[in-house]
């Protein structure tokens, strides 16, 4: 089952898989998400969704159910 995936600020928009990694399907729309360990520990690598929901983008993927997720991409200057 495909799903829209929309990245904010930059409002760009691509369609996922359901299962695939978020960090790929950002990657895969040219939307750079900073990352640090790529174990979920360093929180470098957070973004809220549309729900409010903060998750980290390299332990997470694309939840079943949804036909359209909006990703707020959060900017630390420190990583």
């Amino acid at each position: 089952m495909s799903v829209s995936i929309r990245f904010l600020p930059d409002d760009v928009t691509v369609d996922a898989e359901v299962g695939e990694p978020l960090l790929q399907v950002a990657d895969r729309a040219g939307v750079s998400i900073p990352t640090g360990c790529l174990m979920g520990s360093c929180h470098a690598c957070e973004v809220e969704l549309d729900n409010g929901e903060t998750v980290r983008s390299c332990i997470s993927s694309i939840p079943p159910g949804q036909d359209c997720i909006t990703v707020n991409l959060f900017f630390d200057p420190t990583w």
